[in-house]
C-alpha cells in the first residue's frame, strides 16, 4: 500500500517538474525576443542627442 502511495506522489513530482521546465524555456524565449526587438526604454532624466539644451 505503501509504495502505491509513494510511486503515484512520485510520478506527479516528476511531471510537475517537466512542466515547469518546459513553461520556463518558453518563458525564456519570450523575454529573449522582448529584449532583442529594438524598444528604447529609457529614464526620464536622459536625453537624445537632438534634446541636448
Amino acid at each position: 500500500m505503501n509504495w502505491i502511495i509513494i510511486t503515484v506522489v512520485l510520478v506527479c513530482a516528476i511531471a510537475l517538474i517537466l512542466y515547469l521546465v518546459k513553461k520556463n524555456q518558453k518563458d525564456k524565449k519570450d523575454v529573449t525576443k522582448f529584449f532583442n526587438t529594438d524598444t528604447k526604454i529609457r529614464k526620464e532624466s536622459e536625453l537624445d542627442e537632438e534634446e541636448e539644451y
